[in-house]
C-alpha cells in the first residue's frame, strides 16, 4: 500500500479512477474492515484503485483536546493492519483547525474532485464532513450525483447482537473486558512499547518484570491482571500483566504502570520494543496486607494465567494475525 501524507504530495498522482474509504479508522474494528472491504469491490466494479482517506491526529485532538478520546492503536499500527486489507493507495493527512473550517460542499469540490479525482467514496451510516461536522451521508449522496462519483454508505455491522463502534470498544477496555472487545475488534487488543527500567521489586519478589513504556495518547485497560501472550520480534510467549498503581507499595499512587512476566524467560530486553496480546483479565488490582500475601496471589495468577493459555493454545497464535488480514 503505497502512504501518501498530504495533499500536495498525492498531487498528480498516477493512481487513476480513485475509490476512497473515509473515517478515522481508529481500531480498525470489523465495521471498519466491513467498510474498507466495500471499498475493494467498488473499485473493482470502476475499474478503480481502492485507497483510504483519513487524518492524523484525531479531529477532536485539534478542535476540543479535552474531550479527545484516547487512542486504540498508535497511527503506525493502524497503517499496519489497513495495509492488510486490500487498499492500494492511503491518505493520512494532517488535521488542522483549515481543513476543519471547509463548509461541507467545499470538502467535496476542493478535496474529493479536485485533489483526489474520486470516482467513488465509501462511508460508515454516522459519517460527518466538513466544518463542524455538518455534512452528512445524505449530503454527500447527494453532491456525488452532482459532481459525477459513486457514494456507498455502509450499515451498521453488527457482532452479538451489538452494533461495532470504536467508543464501545473503549469501553470494554476500561471495563477490563478485553476478550469482549476482541470479538468487536477481530483480533486480541495489544499494547506496543520500549521496555524500560522499573523499580525491579519484581526481581526481588522472583518474578522479574518487564515495564512497557507507552505512548500518552494510548488506551489502556483497566488495572488488574492479564493473561498474556508476549511478542519480541518473530518469537511469541506466554505471560502474565499487571496494569495498575501497585497499590501494596504506592497506596497514594495514581501513576499507571504496564509490567509483564514472561513465563520461563531469562533475557535481558531493556530498551526493546515488545507487543503485548491482551487475552482474558484473571481479576482487579487490590492491595495486600504483607508480602507473603502477594506471593501467593502471584503465584495463583500465574497459574490461572497457563490454565488460560493452555486452553487458547490451539487457536489464538494465530488469531491476532490471520483476522487482521
Amino acid at each position: 500500500m503505497k502512504i501518501y501524507r498530504s495533499f500536495q504530495e498525492l498531487g498528480g498522482h498516477p493512481h487513476a479512477r480513485l475509490v476512497m474509504a473515509l473515517g478515522n479508522f481508529d481500531g480498525v474494528h470489523m465495521g471498519h474492515r466491513e467498510l474498507i472491504r466495500e471499498t475493494v469491490d467498488m473499485a473493482h466494479e470502476l475499474a478503480g484503485v481502492p485507497g483510504i482517506f483519513t487524518f492524523y491526529p484525531h479531529p477532536l485532538k485539534v478542535l476540543n483536546p479535552e474531550q479527545a478520546p484516547p487512542m486504540l492503536l498508535p497511527v503506525e499500527e493502524k497503517i499496519n493492519l489497513m495495509g492488510q486489507l486490500g487498499a492500494e493507495v492511503m491518505l493520512l493527512a494532517t488535521f488542522n483547525r483549515d481543513f476543519a473550517a471547509l463548509p461541507p460542499k467545499e470538502f467535496v469540490q476542493q478535496v474529493l474532485c479536485q485533489s483526489l479525482q474520486v470516482a467513488g467514496v465509501v462511508i460508515g451510516y454516522n459519517y460527518s464532513f466538513g466544518c463542524g461536522g455538518t455534512g452528512t451521508p445524505e449530503l454527500l449522496t447527494g453532491l456525488g450525483k452532482e459532481y459525477g462519483f459513486s457514494v456507498k454508505v455502509v450499515s451498521p455491522v453488527e457482532v452479538a447482537g451489538e452494533v461495532v463502534s470504536s467508543t464501545l470498544i473503549r469501553e470494554l477496555l476500561l471495563q477490563g473486558e478485553v476478550k469482549k472487545a476482541a470479538t468487536f475488534l477481530g483480533y486480541c487488543p495489544f499494547l506496543k512499547g520500549k521496555v524500560v527500567h522499573g523499580e525491579k521489586r519484581g526481581r526481588q519478589l522472583g518474578f522479574p518484570t518487564a515495564n512497557l513504556d507507552l505512548p500518552e495518547d494510548i488506551l489502556v485497560p483497566a488495572n488488574g491482571v492479564y493473561a498474556v501472550e508476549v511478542v519480541m520480534g518473530e518469537e511469541r510467549f506466554s505471560g502474565v500483566a499487571n496494569i495498575g498503581v501497585k497499590p501494596t507499595f504506592h497506596r497514594d499512587s495514581r501513576r499507571r504502570n504496564v509490567e509483564v512476566f514472561v513465563f520461563d524467560f531469562q533475557r535481558d530486553i531493556y530498551d526493546r520494543e515488545i507487543e503485548v496480546i491482551f487475552l482474558e483479565r484473571i481479576r482487579g488490582e487490590k492491595a495486600f496486607n504483607s508480602i507473603d500475601e502477594l506471593l501467593n496471589q502471584i503465584k495463583a495468577d500465574i497459574e490461572k494465567a497457563r490454565s488460560i493459555l493452555n486452553q487458547l493454545q490451539l487457536g489464538i497464535r494465530s488469531w491476532h494475525i490471520q483476522e487482521a488480514r
